[in-house]
């Protein structure tokens, strides 16, 4: 796309816009995660996590969500996800989402120190994998469920709409290979 001499903030206003968050994946010694239940939302549960602020990267939010969410300061680990989901019908822009390794934290401790910022948050609670399908929305649930393959794997995993993406073949990419041109 060329455009005819624009000055750079005319010019950027006319580069596609996109949203993103970030959040931690916070588990127990049994894998277990850790789910926050919105006020706003009664219908699902969700991880700790939010919108990147202005000016915010996305490792600062998760740090940031973690402690405004759970009162929990914690210094997020790798990056276990990236998952671009394209624009919504109901016009939601495209959001680029990363996840965070919280780290692993004994469910006593986090009894103890879970303090849940109360207007936003009604509840938490330690969920397993069988139980992501329940308790969340079907995105997030799959997108939670691959960040636990990542932090298995020790690797981090790119999708696409909660799904690995699929080239134009219609197949997954292969996995330890090098593309050829």
């Amino acid at each position: 796309m060329t455009t005819p001499h624009l000055p750079p903030s005319e010019f950027y206003a006319t580069l596609p816009k996109h949203i993103a968050g970030a959040g931690v994946i916070l588990h127990d010694d049994r894998d277990r995660v850790v789910l926050v239940k919105p006020r706003y939302r009664a219908d699902t549960w969700e991880i700790p996590g939010g919108a990147l602020d202005p000016g915010e990267h996305p490792w600062q939010t998760a740090r940031r969500e973690a402690a405004e969410e759970l009162g929990i300061d914690l210094a997020p680990g790798r990056l276990l996800v990236v998952d671009w989901v394209p624009a919504q019908p109901d016009g939601r822009p495209p959001l680029a989402n990363y996840l965070f390794d919280g780290g692993t934290v004994a469910a006593d401790r986090l009894m103890e120190n879970v303090r849940l910022a109360a207007a936003e948050l009604s509840h938490w609670r330690l969920a397993d994998a069988a139980d992501l399908d329940e308790l969340l929305i079907p995105l997030l649930a799959s997108r939670v469920r691959y960040a636990l393959k990542a932090l298995a794997a020790d690797t981090a995993i790119y999708l696409h709409g909660g799904r690995p993406p699929e080239d134009e073949s219609g197949s997954l990419p292969a996995t330890g290979t090098t593309p050829t041109a």
